[in-house]
């Protein structure tokens, strides 16, 4: 297992937007330290840049490039993720991306705290393929 805590943490007794919390500031760092070790630019420059990854869209694109390798497990994560009731979604996204992206968030969330770095690295490889 592979976490920041070693703590004992069961994330399928979790809700799924617990698991998009953590899942979100899971793929916020993945991108982060893709940003930061591709140049050294200007903070300002790092956030636009980490901003537009980690936008509704972004993720909604990244979900539907992933999918068609999810596990079973995965998968049921993922739909748990799509279906959680949100109590807003933001002006700048559709409902359809904003429930794709707090799906992928989920999955993420809950790879992460299951300790699969190795498939988040995986996935997140996939993703920053052109």
């Amino acid at each position: 297992m592979e976490r920041f805590l070693e703590k004992d943490c069961d994330p399928r007794q979790l809700s799924p937007l617990t698991l998009a919390f953590v899942g979100d500031g899971v793929f916020e760092l993945f991108v982060r330290e893709r940003l930061v070790c591709q140049a050294n630019c200007p903070v300002n420059t790092l956030h636009k840049n980490c901003v537009a990854q980690v936008c509704c869209s972004a993720q909604a694109q990244a979900a539907q490039k992933l999918s068609p390798l999810f596990t079973e497990e995965e998968e049921a994560v993922f739909r748990r993720g799509r279906n959680a009731k949100v109590s807003h979604v933001p002006k700048n996204s559709s409902p359809a991306d904003y429930h794709a992206a707090t799906a992928l968030e989920t999955l993420f969330g809950y790879l992460y705290l299951k300790g699969e770095l190795a498939r988040l690295r995986q996935f997140f490889a996939l993703i920053c393929e052109e």
